[in-house]
């Protein structure tokens, strides 16, 4: 009998949504590692079809755990991509629709739990390094919602300075700054400051050094941290415009300078993989690698590719939402496997919560747990399957996904498409299936007026 009921408990631990058996005896937890990349296109990566960038280690990472061909970020612009990544939650809905500039009064507000927040709870070390872009007022910064550590320039790397930061006592000036320059409101596009935790040690900071930099405060956070779970968030600056790459690099990709920040990145990820093989713990550490949104095509040679998607960033088009995903857990994740099944960053807070059993955030979130999918599971559905993926503009949903079917709603001008056959979204099928209109539209409106009625932390906003 005694044999019987320890038999039960086991096959109880084993299903439960809180349990950790994925983990090593070493660490009761798994590591969390996301790679976040900024404007990278849908083909932007080898194993995605580029045909002049080389991305070996992601291109392994592929072979040796899983490709998704169908995954979207919850926003086609930068502030609102992340909001969504790091809360679970259509941006929309915790008040980030629009890209946050310097000294704006706004930014995701500290009463909505983030990955880091939910994390902290499990007693995880955690960390942000590289592009923050939620807010960069002291109680907006990374320090503020949940992680431990902070490195990285806190928006986009075309933007200027909020000359009301805090100074480090030690700050480096380059490039002929001061304190007072600094001060200065006067706009200076492209000159940006580097901070740690949540002061400026460097400005403007030299930005053909940062993905170097970023992977050298990364791999010193999985080495300082290798006994304990951690969450490492490593948010590339690259390769938005203006773009830049370290000497080791720059001029030897095939791709141009666009190329040579991408190729550079792949370097970073083989660095992160190396460490934590290194350390013993690639069989606990769970990598996922994405981008923010679509390539930002209008810059030419200094944009990226997202065919044979039509669109690019800022546009609901899926070149502006699919983006390259890739996910590997040595020992976890089934290696070679690719899905065509659809699912979004949205998912990963529900998902990590279910691998280390945290509690899910109080407040509503829209995101669901992937995890049979992201394990390779060929039964696996997408958590979107019943209810669909949601594309928002500012504060506008302009179209919905369910299944193979996308309609698209910009006004009077209506669009509808079979994204299985049509992936470039050439051909309008309205006219030809009213029904599946009709259906789509009233699943949009019924979806805007819940999320519209409940949405949380708009009172900040511009062009509400």
């Amino acid at each position: 009998m005694q044999k019987l009921t320890l038999i039960l408990l086991l096959i109880t631990a084993f299903f439960s949504p809180k349990s950790t058996v994925f983990s090593q005896a070493k660490n009761s937890k798994p590591n969390i590692v996301i790679v976040f990349t900024d404007d990278q296109g849908y083909q932007d990566v080898g194993v995605f079809g580029s045909p002049l960038i080389s991305t070996p280690n992601l291109d392994n990472m592929a072979k040796n755990g899983i490709k998704f061909t169908d995954f979207y970020s919850a926003s086609s612009v930068c502030s609102p991509s992340r909001a969504a990544l790091l809360t679970g939650s259509y941006p929309n809905r915790v008040g980030v629709p629009q890209v946050l500039w310097p000294n704006l009064p706004g930014g995701l507000s500290n009463e909505e739990t983030t990955i880091a927040n939910m994390l902290k709870t499990q007693n995880y070390a955690t960390a942000c390094i590289g592009k923050w872009h939620l807010g960069d007022k002291q109680e907006y910064l990374p320090t503020s919602q949940g992680f431990d550590v902070y490195y990285g320039i806190p928006f986009s790397n075309d933007m200027s300075v909020n000359p009301k930061s805090k100074i480090a006592k030690n700050i480096k000036f380059r490039e002929g700054m001061t304190l007072d320059s600094l001060r200065e409101k006067k706009w200076r596009g492209g000159r940006v400051p580097l901070f740690k935790q949540d002061e400026v040690i460097e400005y403007p900071v030299d930005q053909s050094t940062l993905t170097q930099r970023y992977t050298e405060q990364a791999v010193n956070f999985i080495k300082d941290n290798k006994d304990k779970p951690f969450f490492l968030y490593l948010a590339h600056s690259m390769p938005h415009v203006p773009l830049y790459a370290s000497p080791d690099f720059k001029g030897k990709s095939k791709r141009g300078l666009y190329g040579d920040a991408v190729e550079e990145i792949d370097w970073s990820v083989g660095e992160i993989l190396k460490t934590l093989k290194e350390q013993g713990i690639d069989e606990n550490t769970l990598v996922i690698f994405t981008s923010d949104n679509g390539p930002w095509t209008s810059r030419g040679d200094h944009g990226g590719s997202a065919l044979p998607l039509r669109g690019h960033k800022n546009e609901t088009f899926e070149g502006g939402f699919r983006v390259p995903m890739i996910a590997q857990w040595n020992g976890k994740i089934k290696a070679g496997v690719v899905t065509d099944k659809i699912a979004s960053t949205i998912d990963i807070l529900p998902t990590i919560a279910y691998l280390t059993g945290a509690d899910l955030p109080e407040k509503k979130i829209d995101g669901k747990n992937m995890w049979l999918l992201l394990s390779g599971n060929e039964k696996a559905k997408s958590p979107h399957k019943k209810d669909g993926f949601f594309y928002y503009k500012d504060f506008k949903l302009e179209a919905v996904r369910k299944g193979d079917w996308k309609l698209r709603i910009i006004e009077d001008d209506v669009a509808l498409y079979n994204l299985k056959d049509d992936i470039s979204e050439q051909h309008n099928l309205a006219s030809t299936y009213p029904k599946k209109v009709k259906k789509l539209k009233k699943m949009m409106l019924k979806f805007d007026e819940e999320l519209q009625k409940n949405k949380r932390n708009q009172q900040h906003l511009r062009n509400k």
